[in-house]
């Protein structure tokens, strides 16, 4: 019987949400949608059939972490150093504690339909069988730019081996890679810590990797890497990944012309919002009234004492906002 070590990662701040998500409030800790529950916690429900449940965050927002899952054992980095080392601290803190465990590896910002379950206790199977990194990838549903891409390579029935990882393509080149049948990198991963921590070796995280197995302290591993992606880090350098197909609607609600998609009206609303003769807009406030008249495709966003308002074709503009506001420390 594999034991299943649920990891999700919660210390990002989602900045293209801004203002709803800032500094002090980030993106897994909204409820977006019809669903009341924040981000986070409906992953950690989705995550409810694996054995143990982790999450890594960063200190300042460990106590929050500990209110919204208090049945997870909470892993907080000593500095945000992006998913290549937040997951091999994971690693190294799972194998501790289960050398048996297969790890299943969840941004816990996600809108995640159902059917979850079944393509997680796949990935899970084959990462124990095969010992290699297994990513689940989603059927494209449009061109879209702002994904990474997955190119499958040999059928091996329940899933494909990885032929190469694509970067975020141009709109050509993404509709090119809908039509060969790519999928959507959507970060969640499958591993055993061994193989992991393996496959970290003789890259950007072997320091980070030499440092948590040498005892010697997650700041000390920390302090030895800049930040990097796992993708960068670990799988595009990998001999060996697996990818399962997603049987599920997935969104990463990066940004906020993606209520529009998670919407069944014509404007997308969150909290007090009034429409007329407007559509294709975003109307999102926490206490405040938004009203849009005579007006199409905007996103108008009210949060605390900020205001923002963007077409939703530029709705990844947001975070240059976030960059001008974080050299004035006031993010």
């Amino acid at each position: 019987m594999v034991t299943t070590a649920a990891v999700l990662l919660a210390g990002g701040t989602g900045t293209r949400l801004y203002p709803a998500s800032r500094s002090h409030r980030p993106k897994q800790f909204l409820a977006l949608g019809d669903d009341d529950r924040s981000l986070l916690r409906r992953t950690a429900d989705r995550a409810g059939f694996a054995d143990e449940l982790f999450v890594v965050t960063r200190e300042s927002y460990a106590d929050r972490v500990r209110d919204l899952v208090p049945e997870a054992t909470v892993l907080v980095e000593p500095a945000g150093r992006d998913t290549g080392p937040a997951l091999a601290y994971a690693a190294s803190e799972v194998r501790q504690r289960h050398s048996d465990a297969v790890m299943l590896c969840l941004p816990s910002d996600h809108v995640v339909g159902d059917g979850f379950r079944s393509t997680a206790e796949t990935a899970v199977d084959v990462a124990a069988r095969t010992d290699a990194l297994v990513t689940l990838g989603v059927e494209p549903d449009r061109p879209a730019t702002g994904y990474g891409y997955i190119q499958p390579g040999a059928d091996h029935g329940d899933h494909y081996a990885v032929e190469q990882f694509r970067e975020k393509p141009d709109e050509q080149t993404a509709q090119e890679l809908l039509d060969a049948g790519c999928y959507w990198n959507a970060g969640m991963f499958a591993w055993t810590p061994d193989a992991f921590l393996d496959a970290a070796r003789d890259g950007p995280l072997d320091a980070v990797v030499d440092a948590l197995e040498a005892g010697s302290g997650v700041e000390d591993a920390f302090d030895a890497i800049e930040p990097v992606s796992v993708d960068y880090a670990v799988l595009e350098r990998a001999e060996d990944v697996r990818v399962v197909p997603a049987d599920f609607a997935w969104d990463d609600v990066g940004a906020w012309d993606a209520l529009l998609r998670l919407a069944d009206e014509k404007n997308a609303t969150l909290g007090d919002a009034l429409a007329i003769d407007a559509s294709g807009n975003v109307l999102a406030s926490d206490d405040k009234h938004v009203s849009v008249v005579g007006a199409d495709d905007l996103v108008v966003a009210a949060f605390d004492d900020r205001v923002l308002v963007v077409p939703t074709d530029d709705a990844q503009r947001v975070r240059e906002v976030v960059a001008e506001l974080r050299e004035d420390d006031r993010f």
